[in-house]
């Protein structure tokens, strides 16, 4: 259904006349338009579709193409039949399609396999291939205060010197208030270090 059916020709008949009406009256045609909620361009159309003997029907024709490559309704058929045999109905087009060709056959591009059980409503989760699980929620832990959460932590700490660093040797436990601060400070080490 095309927009111009929207408005049938007996409405856009009587809307005209009652723009020239208004116009002839002393009204603009841009204030009469916009009163109608229907625009000056619109109405201007309206009015070449009646010209002359035009009914003001709408006088499109279409696409009148002819697409040589399309599929027929038994190429479509075919493709739905090949996709719901045994040895198929758990295979996605992208693996169908190869095996075909491993056959020498060929039915249709992956594409038109996917197209064709789109339209028919086959494109889910095909035999027993489940579906994605929402991720898990990562663990949140919250330190107000020191001593609340220890983490074990294997870094290298840096010194005031560049490109020297200190290494924290494996099962030391870093405070996150510390290091929050930019100053990690590893329990067990000594002061200096």
């Amino acid at each position: 259904m095309s927009l111009a059916e929207l408005t049938s020709a007996a409405d856009r008949r009587r809307a005209l006349e009652i723009l020239d009406a208004a116009v002839a009256a002393g009204a603009t045609a841009v204030r009469v338009a916009e009163r109608m909620a229907i625009s000056l361009r619109t109405l201007q159309r309206w009015r070449r579709q009646f010209a002359g003997d035009g009914d003001g029907g709408d006088r499109r024709r279409g696409s009148a193409r002819h697409v040589a490559h399309r599929l027929s309704q038994q190429e479509r058929q075919q493709i739905l039949a090949v996709c719901n045999e045994p040895q198929y109905a758990s295979l996605p087009p992208a693996q169908i399609v190869p095996a075909l060709a491993d056959q020498c056959e060929f039915v249709a591009s992956e594409s038109s396999f996917y197209r064709v059980l789109h339209a028919h409503q086959q494109v889910q989760r095909r035999g027993r291939a489940r579906p994605p699980q929402e991720a898990r929620p990562v663990p949140r832990r919250r330190a107000d205060g020191p001593n609340q959460l220890w983490s074990w932590d294997i870094t290298y700490l840096p010194t005031s010197v560049r490109g020297v660093w200190i290494p924290l040797p494996g099962g030391r436990r870093l405070e996150p208030q510390d290091r929050r601060l930019g100053r990690p400070r590893a329990r067990g080490c000594p002061a200096g270090r």
